[in-house]
């Protein structure tokens, strides 16, 4: 068994079953919905008691269990093709040198990082139709200028 066999093994016993993504991620707990939920469609890993908790809970054995606490390969092709994760791509195409410009311009020259990262998913109810809130929180990682010295900042910190 590979890693997309075990996810489509845990999305069948979740139809089988009746589940909701909450219900699950009440039963495993210990992060977010979002890394619980990420770990089992294969793109995080769970720690060894969460995967032993849903190990427990999908009737998997030794073998899948150990998978889930495994360091997984992320990501999916580009550009992608779901129509609701294409938005996000594009999103990220249509406002991302605004937003790179925004980032650069408050903290300096750097990246946000996704590695230290928190992204929470709400429902905002609207009389118009009800609204999805994405936050998402990442650490500033300035780049290191190599080799800097003098007056020159190591650092890509926003120069005051």
């Amino acid at each position: 068994m590979n890693r997309a066999d075990l996810t489509e093994k845990i999305l069948d016993i979740k139809r089988e079953k009746g589940w909701s993504w909450k219900h699950i991620c009440e039963q495993i707990g210990g992060m977010s919905p979002m890394l619980v939920t990420g770990a089992l469609l294969g793109q995080m890993k769970l720690t060894r008691p969460q995967a032993a908790k849903a190990a427990e809970l999908f009737g998997l054995s030794n073998a899948e269990q150990a998978m889930l606490n495994e360091v997984p390969h992320r990501g999916a092709p580009m550009p992608p093709t779901d129509p609701l994760i294409y938005r996000f791509y594009e999103l990220v195409m249509v406002n991302g040198p605004a937003l790179k410009a925004l980032i650069e311009e408050e903290f300096g020259d750097g990246i946000m990082s996704a590695i230290d990262f928190d992204l929470q998913l709400e429902r905002q109810p609207d009389p118009r139709g009800d609204r999805v809130k994405v936050t998402m929180t990442g650490k500033f990682l300035p780049y290191k200028y190599y080799g800097a010295s003098g007056n020159v900042p190591q650092y890509g910190y926003k120069e005051e």
